[in-house]
């Protein structure tokens, strides 16, 4: 009588090991527990222990950079006495009302050149042609020109935002899928019809580019307007704090330059989650 054996292992024969399937799950389940807005902070953080370690050990002298407490304390002082959020609401005026004209602008153009062949001959040209001139370098103009109050700043935030919103929406004009456009005239629709409802909606994720580019100029335009002949601003207080050699106070500054424009690419991250709920898009793995 012979003795049966026992039937082989599939899984084993097919080379697929039962376990993998259990040790992802498991894998994935331990990268989920860490929530992700702490994941984003490990930089952050480890960047300030690194500065706080060098200014404590000396590695890093006070006169050069102060540590992050002095920073800390300088802050403090800062909004006690009304100084900052002061400055603070002179430069975010200057921002959107800079952004506001300049986004007019830019988007007018990109429109009048995307949509047409004879405004594309009309505009895009001398647009191209201006947007390779350094815009920074037209502030001795702007001086001349506009004087030395608010205008020369407005314009300079204006003038950069409105070469990036031209670009990135006259592109998304554009890009537009041709066999959408078809789609529309298929069902009927007129000129304005398909601007409407196909090509203004297959532009808008180039407009939403184009608006994140022009609010990092808009900061950057308004840390080189604010340097020159500013009595008020977050620039005024930095030129205030080189003449006195206070490092905390620059830092200050920079930082609240930093978080302001965090919060305006959050806001732009929040209108893209808004308006763009239709464009299904890769967020990693």
């Amino acid at each position: 009588m012979t003795v049966g054996h026992a039937p082989p292992d599939i899984s084993v024969i097919s080379g697929d090991p039962p376990a993998l399937e259990s040790l992802t799950a498991a894998s994935t389940s331990r990268r989920r527990t860490v929530p992700r807005w702490l994941r984003r902070t490990v930089g952050p953080v480890s960047l300030l222990v690194l500065w706080q370690a060098l200014s404590s050990t000396g590695v890093l002298p006070a006169d050069t950079l102060a540590s992050p407490g002095t920073v800390a304390r300088a802050a403090g002082g800062l909004v006690a006495d009304g100084t900052l959020p002061a400055a603070m609401g002179v430069s975010l005026q200057r921002v959107a009302v800079g952004l506001l004209l300049g986004g007019l602008v830019g988007i007018t153009l990109a429109l009048v050149s995307g949509l047409s062949r004879l405004g594309e001959d009309l505009v895009d040209a001398t647009v191209q042609m201006l947007r390779t001139v350094p815009w920074v370098g037209l502030i001795p103009l702007f001086i001349i020109w506009l004087g030395i109050g608010e205008a020369p700043k407005v314009a300079l935030i204006a003038l950069g935002v409105a070469f990036h919103l031209y670009l990135n929406v006259y592109a998304g004009i554009r890009g537009v899928d041709a066999q959408l456009v078809e789609a529309g005239q298929s069902l009927g629709l007129g000129r304005w019809g398909l601007i409407r409802h196909v090509v203004l909606p297959g532009a808008l994720p180039g407009a939403m580019t184009g608006l994140r580019y022009s609010l990092a100029t808009a900061w950057l335009a308004l840390v080189f307007g604010e340097s020159i002949n500013a009595d008020a601003g977050i620039g005024f207080l930095m030129n205030q704090a080189r003449e006195f050699f206070r490092t905390d106070v620059i830092v200050v500054c920079l930082v609240v330059y930093a978080f302001l424009g965090l919060l305006a690419d959050a806001v732009v991250r929040t209108l893209e989650r808004l308006l763009l709920q239709w464009r299904p898009t890769f967020t990693g793995q």
